[in-house]
């Protein structure tokens, strides 16, 4: 990812003599490093963890670091965030006893090495530790893990969903939204009133060149990624690795459940992708359903992938990606080049290095 201020300036049209950027045509780039500093630190200063249950007390006492880069590139209208931040926290937590005397006040930290705009549909790495490793100190530790690692992690979608939105430029892009211009009879309706048809046969008509048009919109917004890959196995071996979940796990260090029945769920990336098997075909055809967990509602792709063995121990893989959404429930409009990359470096990549199946 580009640093701030160090991308290719022809790309970057230089504000107005007005300084207005109309409609927000050209690329308008911002800083949005100290804006991200504020808002974690507003997002998790004080937060409450724990506030007594089992004796313990738990909460988040300030952000100690924000550091890397973070900033939204915007272009008619539309909002390219990018980040990749390195988040400290301390926290602090008391144990007491039944009468309520206090046996054990600790400090601790939490680190999350990595939030990047790449990942913006996985839950970041999260690092706990204490000062006081003794038998209370661990309880207090792992009171913090089991209680506040969904409370940390919710914050941090919240700046996810905030970057998408525009971060600090939201307010200025929302008061440059023109109004939608009011409705206007449609073609079928004008061409049935000059004809004389009822209004009855105006309506039906009308309604009949909205669903065409709302049916064609559909196919809009979305894209298909092809991939051809060669490893150095047996079809048979590939296509058994990417059904078998314990391999899965292998070369993903992630979570997986995959069934082996036509119609069967899956279910892999520690859940960041869902859906079902379509078509299996031992050593020769996967085609799936696959679903991520970022996307809009109520939208599926398909994966089909077919395997070729031109000679023993060779195997070509040919990967097709249908109906990936340009942009996910966020807004972010990096979701068929994040794909692309996730099949590329996360799957087929990690297959040869892992298995040693390279060419």
């Amino acid at each position: 990812m580009a640093k701030f201020g160090e991308g290719d300036k022809r790309w970057i049209v230089e504000d107005r003599p007005d300084g207005t950027n109309v409609h927000n045509w050209h690329w308008a780039e911002t800083n949005c490093l100290e804006w991200s500093r504020n808002f974690f630190n507003k997002q998790f200063s004080g937060a409450v963890i724990l506030s007594g249950e089992g004796n313990l007390f738990i909460k988040v006492s300030k952000i100690e670091k924000v550091d890397g880069e973070a900033y939204v590139n915007v272009r008619k209208g539309k909002i390219i965030p990018g980040y990749e931040l390195n988040v400290s926290l301390s926290w602090e937590g008391e144990a007491k006893d039944s009468e309520g005397k206090t046996l054990l006040k600790a400090d601790g930290s939490v680190e999350m090495p990595y939030i990047s705009d790449e990942n913006a549909d996985e839950d970041p790495e999260i690092r706990f530790s204490i000062k006081d490793e003794g038998p209370i100190g661990k309880t207090l530790k792992e009171a913090m893990v089991s209680k506040g690692k969904s409370i940390i992690l919710e914050k941090v979608r919240v700046y996810v969903d905030a970057m998408a939105k525009g971060g600090p430029c939201r307010d200025e892009l929302e008061s440059k939204k023109v109004a939608p211009k009011p409705a206007v009879a449609g073609a079928a309706t004008v061409a049935t009133e000059k004809s004389g048809a009822s209004p009855a046969v105006a309506a039906a008509a009308e309604t009949k060149v909205v669903k065409e048009k709302k049916k064609a919109k559909t196919k809009e917004g979305f894209k298909t990624i092809t991939m051809t890959e060669k490893f150095n196995c047996r079809a048979k071996d590939l296509f058994e690795i990417l059904m078998d979940e314990n391999r899965w796990k292998g070369f993903t260090q992630s979570n997986a459940k995959i069934s082996r029945d036509v119609n069967g769920p899956i279910s892999v990336f520690d859940g960041s992708v869902t859906g079902m098997n379509l078509e299996l075909e031992e050593g020769k055809l996967i085609v799936q359903k696959w679903r991520f967990g970022s996307w809009p509602d109520g939208l599926d792709s398909t994966v089909r992938l077919t395997f070729d063995e031109p000679e023993p121990g060779v195997t070509i893989v040919n990967l097709t990606h249908t109906d990936v959404p340009e942009e996910d429930r966020y807004g972010n409009a990096t979701v068929v080049e994040n794909t692309e990359r996730g099949w590329r470096d996360l799957i087929f990549h990690r297959i040869r290095a892992v298995f040693g199946f390279g060419i």
